[in-house]
């Protein structure tokens, strides 16, 4: 009884927390069927009094938003699928070779985790001005090749493949190429889903180094462009909310595609780490 009661009030507190996590963005979806006039008004409603779709037209007088929606897309599913990757393969060689200096380095790419992004981002934008990298994909993609996170996921996760059945592939005449490709990603989904949506989440939000690392308005991505909303004298929230409310969908598609995998890599790190 005292379980039930137990699991009872753990229920309520988290469906609690849920709608008042829910309700921001789902006044900001409603409001976005709204006019500047009722969505600036003193006395708000959560439903629109008059509804329309002028938001969702008039958003593309601001800016191209196809243009930065798919530059976004274009920037986050690169680095996602490279940071995966090289994630994937610097944990299965942390985790399942034995070597001279394999702590030191671990800890060393652990070490980038621990220093704040403020402290990188004045080299790192050196860095890329003196490579003339400046205004163009390299500058967004070059530096986030490798993250430290990944990898610490990865070696961690790494740890749930047996050797043994990577050692029957040795045995079998299978090289380190084949038995990574082969069998360590498909054995490693859980993982790679968990690092694939944190790092398009992390990607899709970025704003500061886009800012600074591109100025030309065709190559800029969605996250820098919904500034744009916000002018001098006024601000279209009408259209803002609509942009916003469509930048939002991709994050959230990649999750509920992901998210049973997701949910059991990260349980998986956690037991193991």
């Amino acid at each position: 009884m005292k379980k039930k009661i137990q699991s009872i009030v753990l229920n309520i507190i988290l469906i609690s927390i849920g709608i008042v996590t829910m309700i921001p963005f789902l006044w900001m979806v409603a409001s976005s069927f709204k006019a500047n006039k009722e969505i600036t008004a003193l006395y708000q409603t959560f439903l629109p009094k008059a509804f329309t779709l002028q938001n969702y037209v008039s958003m593309n007088s601001h800016f191209n938003f196809m243009r930065f929606f798919a530059n976004s897309l274009f920037i986050t599913i690169t680095l996602t699928v490279i940071v995966v990757y090289s994630s994937t393969i610097c944990g299965f060689v942390l985790g399942k070779y034995r070597f001279r200096g394999r702590e030191l380095l671990f800890g060393l790419i652990l070490s980038t985790m621990m220093i704040p992004w403020c402290v990188t981002i004045i080299p790192k934008y050196t860095m890329i001005k003196a490579f003339g990298w400046l205004n163009s994909y390299k500058a967004l993609i070059i530096p986030g090749l490798f993250s430290g996170f990944g990898i610490f996921m990865m070696k961690q996760h790494m740890e749930t493949i047996p050797d043994e059945i990577l050692e029957a592939a040795r045995i079998d005449g299978a090289n380190e190429f084949y038995i990574f490709h082969k069998i360590v990603l498909p054995m490693s989904k859980n993982g790679i889903a968990s690092i694939a949506i944190f790092q398009f989440l992390w990607t899709w939000e970025d704003y500061l180094w886009p800012y600074l690392a591109i100025s030309d308005r065709n190559k800029q991505l969605l996250s820098v462009g919904l500034r744009m909303f916000s002018g001098q004298y006024a601000t279209d929230f009408g259209a803002m909310f609509a942009a916003t409310a469509i930048s939002i969908i991709p994050v959230l598609l990649t999750y509920l595609i992901f998210q049973k995998q997701f949910i059991a890599g990260i349980a998986a790190s956690a037991v193991k780490g």
